[in-house]
Parts: C-alpha cells; structure tokens; sequence
C-alpha cells in the first residue's frame, strides 16, 4: 500500500465519492461493507461521534447509486456482484435537530422527507386531508420490490436535543415513528436500510416499529467497520507516522505507543479484543505533529449533544467515580434502554468516553476510559461538576501543570487550596482521604497530567503521583476534623513517605515527595511540608 503514503489525509471528508475524487487516503473497509450490503436486510449501527458514521453512509450511497464507479482498487471490486440500481434516498436527521415546538420539528421533518424522497420521485402535496406519511406510503406501494435503499445518518439528533422536555420528546417520537411505521408496512420495496446514531433508545420506537432491524453495534465481525485497527494505522499512514516521528524526534515504535496511548484504545465488541484508534483525533495529529499529542476529539465540537442534554436533568456518579472500576451487564448494553432509565454508565460508553476493556464471567463487561485523551476529557467534565460549572482557570487553579513543572510544593499547597475553597461543598464535601484523593486527581488529570493513584512499591500504596516535564511529584495526603492534630497527623504522613521509601525507584528525574494535612472542618490544606 505504498501508493497511499502519497495522498492526502481524508480530513474533515465525509463524503466517498468526493474523498475518492480528490485521491485522499481510504482505509479499506469495503470486504466490510460487502457483507453488509449484498444481503437484503436492515441494519443499525451506534458509535460515538467523529468516527466515521456519515462516510459510511456516503460509501454505501456511492454503492448502490453507482455501483463500482468510485472502488477501483478496493477489496468490494472483486466481490460486488452488479444489480439493477435501486433508488438511493439519504436522510441526515442532524439537518433537524432545532426546533422549538412540535409544530416547528413537523415542519422541517415534512421538508427533509419531500425533499429527499422527491430527489428519487416522490411528490409531496400540502394537504390537511392526506399527511405526508400516508402520501409517502401511498407512494411506496407504487414501487417494485427491492426497489428503495433507505440510509439514515445521526437518527437520534433530534431526539437528544430535546430528551428534557418530556412532551416535546413525545411528539417528535410520535412524528418520527409515523415514518418508521410506514418503512415496516412497505417492506416489500426495501432492498437495504442502514440507520446510525450514538444512543439506543427503545422510546423512540425506531426498535419497535422496524422490529426486523439488526443491531450489529457490538457485533465481533464489524468491531473494526468504524475506527483505525495499528495495523491499518501503519499500513495506510507509513509515511506519515514516519515523517512525524522525524519531526517530535522519536523512533516510529516509540510513536505508534503514544499514538495508541492517546488516540487509540476503543473496542465496540462484545468480545473485548478488537481495538481501534479515533480516526478524528489521529488524523489531526498526522496532518500537524509539531503541534504534539493534542486532544482533538472532543476539542472539535463540545460534549456529545446527548450527554449536554442529558446533564440537565441528571447528575453524573461522584468525581470519587472517576478512577473506580466499572462494569456493566452485556445484555445491557446490548438492549436499548428507556430515556428516563438511561443509567450513566451506559451513556458514557455509547458516548464514547467509556470503552469495552474485557467480558467475563459472560455477561459482565469491565468498562474503562479509552485512553488519554478521553481520560482528561472526563476529567474536565467532573472537575466542572465539582467547581458548578466553572473550569479550574475561573478559580485561580488554572496554571496547576506550570506549577508543578516549575515551582515550589508551597505553590502546590496554594493553588491546591484555590481550587479547594471553590468546590460545591454542598454536593461534593470531603468527607474522607479517598475523597479529597479522587477530587486532586480529577484536577490534576483534567489538566492533562498522568496521574496515578495508590501507586504500589516493594513498600507501599503512595496516596498520588504525577509526572510533570522532569520532575516526580508524590503526594501524601491525610485529614482531620478540626484544628486539632494537624501537626501530629503532618508527622505521621512524612514518616510513612519515609519509611515506605516512596520514590526511591526514580532515578531519571527529580523527585518532589510532599505531605499534606486537609481540614474538613475549614475546607482546605492546613500544613504541608516538602520531604
């Protein structure tokens, strides 16, 4: 695949015919595709945003609408069998997501259906006595069988952007459920229908009404349909994971694990063993190495729609949950659940900040953060929760990365407490060490440092460590209720960092091993000392 290293990234390009057009990089993917689409059948696919759901989409457009026209070269050109050409309608249901009543939302859904089924023949008729679906339906009798290829991008944006307000959810459910009722009654014309989105909600009715659609979001067989296998990664990118190790000044090995460490680390299987980069985050980063490991994912748009609208009316688990293990049962996460039962876990992890990392036992499946991009992003999120919507920069604990790389423990102590004193005492008090430990962590890993907590030695669990530019920073936390036994508990914590030799193992850099007292009773740290 040495011809690929020559074109250009396909950055920002969702289309495939315009992506082949302009002699950008495509990561094969259409053996995938083949199976898919050469048998009549339904299809749902759920992956988080930026992973390539619209250029799936577009690929299977460019399939049915023009046959082989644009996969010269590709895997599906020696499999594809040619068929009389079906007509192709393609619906982006993000096109309305903004709406201000059910009234508005009827609206612009009438529009987007006249509009993209006129492109193939139909003809709406504004008429009180004949509703659009029944004219759409009327219209489809009309059709031979396996006629119509119908593909839905984004199927859940206008659902998420109103999932609190319950009458409104209701109305756009009931009008979006016409539609899929009238897909269901004229199946007889549907040769392939594929519908993507980020969430799976049973209410929406699209699993009821469309009853023989398959769900193959955690299928093994299309773990990789969305996102970068390495091999694909160093097959299709060689050049350019070479050109970027040259410029950051690192051997194409020692790359590959940082790329992998920061962008890669998603599995969408129910097996657990199949892993693929952001293709998103990746490319931004081969198309700009000089500028480092950045977060790109989420820094291209915001949160997730849906966990946004999610907020408004649940709370996130404590900050305390942001190092804990997590599980999920599979058939959870397979099911589809109601919008009001919607646990956390199972948003964060079709929202793609929690990954697949093992079943076991069955059915019982170990979530944790992809990676490191993803682990300070939701980190962010808590440390926001923690200080009511403010970021750390709002509070005067902004520069903590520039403090630990440069200054003294003193200023640790300091900005430490800034944040401290900020915090939303009445939904996230300190209440204990494992507390005050998860809140400094959250801080620490949304500022974009690798934190580890209850780190192991020969001797010991020390309570926090970060790395940060040259320096080890070790933190030794302990916390009293009052004013009294501060110095005698700020004893105890360097006696423990001593005696349990926390540390000693770091020999390339500079160690910095600071205890620190929290009083509960005044909200902050009351004595530190550098050891």
């Amino acid at each position: 695949m040495t011809d690929n290293n020559l074109k250009n990234l396909p950055l920002g390009t969702s289309d495939f015919a315009a992506l082949r057009l302009a002699n950008e990089i495509y990561v094969d993917k259409t053996d995938l595709v083949y199976e898919l689409a050469s048998k009549r059948r339904k299809y749902f696919l759920a992956r988080p945003r930026r992973f390539g759901k619209s250029l799936l989409i577009s690929t299977f457009e460019s399939l049915f609408r023009h046959g082989l026209r644009d996969f010269k070269g590709l895997a599906i050109e020696k499999l594809w069998i040619e068929e009389s050409k079906p007509l192709v309608v393609r619906l982006d249901f993000s096109e309305i997501k903004n709406f201000s009543s059910p009234e508005d939302f009827s609206r612009k859904f009438t529009s987007l259906i006249s509009r993209c089924f006129g492109m193939v023949g139909f003809q709406y008729v504004d008429d009180d006595l004949n509703s659009a679906s029944g004219q759409l339906s009327t219209w489809l009798q009309t059709l031979d069988i396996n006629a119509l290829v119908v593909l839905i991008d984004e199927y859940d944006a206008p659902l998420t952007s109103c999932l609190n307000q319950h009458g409104l959810f209701n109305s756009v459910r009931e009008r979006i459920s016409e539609f899929y009722a009238v897909l269901k009654s004229n199946d007889r014309a549907l040769r392939f229908v594929f519908v993507t989105g980020i969430t799976k909600f049973n209410k929406t009715s699209i699993f009821s009404e469309l009853n023989n659609l398959s769900d193959i979001s955690l299928a093994p067989q299309f773990g990789s349909l969305l996102g970068y296998t390495h091999e694909e990664v160093q097959t299709y990118f060689g050049s350019y994971i070479a050109k970027s190790a040259e410029v950051l000044s690192i051997s194409q090995n020692e790359l590959m694990n940082r790329l992998a460490a920061h962008y890669g680390g998603f599995c969408f299987e129910e097996t657990g063993t199949k892993r693929v980069f952001a293709p998103w985050s990746l490319l931004n980063f081969l198309a700009q190495p000089d500028r480092g490991l950045k977060d790109y994912w989420f820094e291209s748009g915001g949160k997730p729609a849906v966990l946004l609208e999610y907020l408004k009316s649940h709370a996130l688990k404590d900050p305390e949950e942001y190092a804990r293990d997590k599980t999920i049962a599979l058939s959870e996460l397979a099911g589809s659940s109601d919008v009001e039962t919607l646990s956390d876990i199972g948003l964060l992890t079709q929202a793609g900040y929690l990954t697949i990392k093992s079943v076991e036992f069955g059915n019982t499946v170990f979530l944790d953060y992809p990676n490191l991009e993803v682990k300070r992003a939701m980190a962010q999120l808590y440390t926001e929760h923690l200080l009511d919507g403010k970021v750390a920069g709002q509070v005067g604990a902004g520069p903590i990365v520039k403090v630990l790389y440069e200054e003294s423990a003193e200023s640790v102590f300091h900005i430490l407490n800034r944040l401290f004193l900020a915090i939303d005492y009445q939904r996230y008090p300190v209440r204990d060490e494992a507390s005050l430990r998860a809140y400094v962590q959250v801080y620490f890993a949304g500022a974009g440092l690798d934190v580890k907590v209850e780190h192991h030695n020969a001797h010991g669990r020390s309570d926090l460590e970060v790395n940060a530019g040259n320096r080890h920073w070790i933190f030794e936390f302990k916390v009293v209720q009052g004013n009294k036994g501060e110095t005698e508990k700020l004893s105890e914590a360097v006696e423990q960092i001593k005696q349990r030799h926390y540390g000693d193992q770091q020999y390339s850099q500079e160690v910095k091993r600071v205890a620190l007292v929290f009083s509960i009773e005044d909200r902050k740290f009351v004595k530190w000392q550098e050891v």
